[in-house]
């Protein structure tokens, strides 16, 4: 296959099967010792060998794992020979990742000997002292704590297997050692005091930032994920020289706007409750993996997903609000390799499983999982207590304890009907607002976070709830309207609370 970021073909040999018989085998994936500029030809493909991986703490280890039977597109079959290596394999992966290792090795390369074999000197058993502080030689973290106690960073040389740094006080000294230290390839940074941060030549993998305050970054060659941890100011400019085309953003809660970034691959959205994919197919038209992690969340113009005509990997998690009729047909992707889909509506979920059968059958890797039943959104997606999670005074915890206490309600008025003797109804409606209450009492004791909106919203959820229910039982015929006494329920909810 091509790989984008070497510009040249990379190499790999499929080693064996395993569950072949199964409805998702999986192939032993080994990556191979060799580049070109063109596919190779017979001969090259019987030279071959597989590639020797010893960057970081690998010593010569073969990049050889399973992965899905189905041959992603993009990959072209060369030739058939012998199993170069045949051995058990016992490691597993999501995705192919031809030329990642080789990627690697390469830049391992460039480093300068001296410091690799620095590296791979380092020992578990020798101690040094920072700041102050005891770590092994071998340590691959330090945080605040460390730095802090530090007179001159220099110290840092201490520690040759450096690899990932966590600061909330990060200055421009240390954006500078990282820069010359091609080791720290993570990085998660803060900062009230650099507004403009260039991480350009450093050898950053992975860069977890707090944006607050920043106008201007400028990111390194190599640098797979930018994580913003909120959201930043709408002036930020992000300067990548291959405009984000090798690079996965992650972004919490809402896409940002900010400059920059108009070929990027990948896009991570996580704890999302809307997602607008018309906005994100006109902002980032040649994303290559999308992934959307809901809380639960709705989507909206799910059609304009098939503008994204380069995109190979598509995941969902707890993602509603679409029908399979307005989700793209496997014909309007066409370069999609994986769409795995979890937590998602039950209608949507049957017809996308079998509109993809056959481009299943192709080769696609498709899995469709957790359909999930009107009950299931009314106790979750439709839950009016999950917008306490996110409120700056209320832990998730709390926020989690109301939902429960919603689904709580909503498990005891399905079981009340106009069959049920009035007697009954009363105890168990009774009893459901005592229990209700109860919940919030412990809460409200044990923290200050039912202020006045909270305590109108715990109010309101239950007046609508027996609204709704007593609609229900009118609706089915009979008496059974007069099963739920709204005023006498909600005067106990007025006498019983602490809040």
């Amino acid at each position: 296959m091509f790989s984008s970021e070497l510009q040249q073909y990379v190499a790999c040999q499929v080693t064996r099967i395993k569950d072949a018989s199964s409805s998702r085998p999986v192939a032993a994936v080994l990556e191979l010792d060799w580049t070109g500029d063109a596919l190779p030809d017979a001969a090259a493909v019987q030279a071959m060998r597989p590639l020797l991986c010893d960057y970081f703490f690998w010593n010569n280890r073969h990049d050889h794992c399973y992965a899905t039977a189905n041959v992603p597109p993009g990959h072209t079959l060369v030739g058939n020979i012998a199993p170069l290596v045949d051995v058990e394999v016992n490691s597993y992966r999501s995705g192919w990742n031809v030329g990642d290792s080789v990627l690697r090795q390469r830049n391992w390369e460039r480093i300068d000997p001296v410091r690799r074999q620095q590296f791979k000197a380092a020992s578990d058993e020798r101690e040094v002292t920072l700041g102050g502080q005891v770590f092994r030689q071998d340590a691959t973290k330090i945080n605040d704590s460390a730095l802090r106690a530090l007179d001159d960073l220099s110290e840092l040389a201490q520690l040759p297997c450096l690899m990932s740094i966590e600061t909330s006080d990060g200055t421009q000294a240390l954006m500078e050692f990282i820069k010359g230290n091609p080791f720290i390839n993570e990085l998660h940074w803060q900062s009230s005091t650099v507004h403009a941060l260039d991480f350009s030549g450093s050898g950053l993998n992975r860069l977890i930032l707090q944006p607050d305050g920043v106008t201007s970054l400028v990111l390194n060659e190599g640098l797979g994920l930018l994580a913003l941890r909120s959201a930043p100011s709408p002036a930020l400019r992000i300067a990548d020289d291959a405009d984000g085309r090798h690079l996965t953003l992650q972004c919490t809660h809402a896409l940002p706007p900010f400059h920059g970034l108009e070929r990027l691959g990948g896009l991570s959205l996580l704890g999302m409750k809307e997602s607008d994919l018309a906005h994100v197919a006109q902002r980032f038209p040649y994303l290559t993996a999308l992934r959307i992690w809901g809380k639960p969340g709705l989507a909206s113009q799910m059609g304009s997903l098939a503008q994204l005509t380069q995109l190979r990997m598509f995941t969902t998690y707890d993602l509603f609000g679409f029908t399979a009729d307005e989700f793209p047909s496997a014909a309007q992707l066409p370069q999609l390799s994986a769409l795995w889909m979890t937590s998602l509506p039950a209608d949507a979920a049957k017809g996308i499983k079998a509109a993809y059968k056959k481009a299943a059958a192709q080769g696609l890797d498709l899995s469709i999982s957790k359909a999930r039943k009107p009950e299931w959104l009314a106790e979750n997606l439709l839950n009016p207590f999950r917008d306490w999670d996110g409120r700056e005074h209320i832990s998730p915890a709390y926020a989690k304890k109301a939902a429960l206490a919603y689904k709580n309600m909503l498990a005891v008025t399905r079981d009340i009907d106009v069959a049920m003797a009035a007697p009954a109804a009363t105890a168990a409606l009774e009893a459901m607002v005592t229990a209700y209450v109860d919940a919030f009492n412990r809460i409200a004791r044990r923290a200050s976070i039912i202020e006045t909106v909270e305590r109108e919203e715990i109010y309101t959820v239950l007046a609508d709830l027996l609204a709704q229910l007593r609609q229900q039982l009118q609706q089915a015929g009979g008496q059974g309207a007069a099963l739920v006494d709204e005023a006498a329920l909600l005067e106990r909810f007025d006498r019983l609370r602490e809040f």
